[in-house]
């Protein structure tokens, strides 16, 4: 990585370029007391994300961002990485791009199942949104019949996690010290593909994997005579559905996979396959009471056949609202809540919204809420982790 890095801002380069970026502060407030004494009742954060487009003449491009972190109280929230640093080059019916970049799959608000290209960055997202860079070889195919993407993954990334004194963590503390049901470790070479295409007001993508899981199993260990969880990365195969129908001012979405693990660290070889599925629908309703304002209405159905303590949508509802004031600052609040249907109880609030001022400002305010989570539920680990967040950011 240091390497690539090293050789993208050693090239002799042509006068096209651009740099822009953001700087930005964070304020996380948690009102309920911690299950654990060492950590923290808030938290502030900088941080810094340039970016950089240089163009190379003809059609070769570089396009570098990296990102870093300063939190003031948990260590593993002090971190950088490099979300993109890659060349790409443009053909006339393919594209292809060599170095560390992001893609993302997936059409669902609630959760992205297909989406399995790059790791989770979950010290900077619990819900797990924000994603790291990942080294890759990207053939893009554009032909009539669809858009044939063909990638090669050398060089796991280990999903980040929260540490001693940070709030949104497991109990016990996850550790880094990982382990992997291949020999070759984070060496170890994955492969992934997706055909797309549209037919008239439907979009649809299928995709396949083959390699290290993003998603970690854990173990309980002893650490110098404390519990910890120690996760471990199996080799999986996994196949996706992605679909999209557009309806009027409906919007109708699915996501479905079938994954099969392998895992042979530890107490011996066990297999394992499961499905998941994601679907539903968003009605926008446009202008409403005469004003230039959108009121888009969301509503998924979650299924998981894996036990409910490895998941937190195993049957679950999602359902709430996402306001667009369609104005100069770009004014948007999304509402969201997921309920347990077979406690029959919501479990989660989550509310985002964001507004600029001025050309290059934008504040922005999230909220979510654990609560009533079952004892059985993944999000029970947060129930004492309520929080709101107040962000500030300057794009330059």
């Amino acid at each position: 990585m240091k390497a690539l890095l090293g050789l993208l801002l050693c090239v002799a380069l042509p006068a096209v370029a651009e740099l822009q970026g953001r700087v930005g502060l964070e304020e996380r407030w948690f009102p309920d007391s911690p299950l654990d004494s060492r950590q923290r009742d808030h938290s502030r954060s900088v941080l810094i994300e340039p970016e950089w487009y240089q163009r190379l003449g003809g059609d070769d491009s570089l396009n570098l961002k990296v990102f870093y972190r300063h939190d003031d109280g948990d260590v593993e929230r002090r971190h950088g990485d490099i979300r993109e640093a890659y060349w790409l080059h443009v053909g006339s019916d393919y594209e292809l791009t060599l170095g560390i970049n992001r893609v993302f799959w997936g059409v669902t608000e609630s959760q992205h199942l297909v989406d399995i290209i790059n790791q989770t960055d979950l010290v900077e997202a619990p819900d797990g949104e924000e994603k790291l860079g990942q080294p890759m070889a990207h053939l893009a195919l554009l032909r009539d019949w669809g858009v044939v993407d063909l990638f090669l993954l050398p060089g796991f990334r280990e999903r980040t996690f929260p540490g001693v004194k940070g709030r949104l963590r497991s109990h016990p503390v996850t550790v880094g010290d990982a382990q992997y049901s291949s020999g070759a470790e984070k060496k170890h070479v994955d492969l992934a593909a997706r055909w797309s295409h549209y037919v008239n007001d439907v979009s649809i993508g299928l995709s396949a994997f083959h390699g290290t899981s993003r998603e970690p199993l854990f173990q309980l260990q002893d650490q110098g005579g404390a519990a910890v969880l120690q996760p471990l990365y199996p080799q999986i195969t996994q196949s996706g559905l992605d679909l999209q129908y557009v309806q009027g001012d409906w919007l109708w979405k699915l996501e479905a996979i079938y994954r099969h693990l392998v895992s042979d660290v530890g107490a011996g070889t066990s297999a394992a396959h499961f499905s998941a599925a994601t679907g539903g629908f968003e009605r926008t309703q446009v202008g409403i009471l005469g004003s230039d304002w959108d009121l888009g209405w969301i509503l998924e159905l979650s299924y998981d056949s894996r036990q409910s303590g490895m998941t937190a949508f195993q049957r679950d509802l999602f359902w709430g609202a996402r306001f667009t004031a369609n104005d100069i600052a770009g004014t948007e609040v999304l509402v969201g809540f997921g309920q347990d249907l077979q406690q029959d109880k919501v479990e989660l609030f989550r509310m985002e919204a964001s507004r600029r001022f001025g050309a290059a400002t934008r504040l922005s305010l999230e909220i979510s809420i654990f609560d009533g989570a079952s004892p059985e539920s993944p999000l029970y680990l947060l129930r004492r982790d309520s929080y709101a967040e107040l962000g500030v950011e300057y794009f330059f």
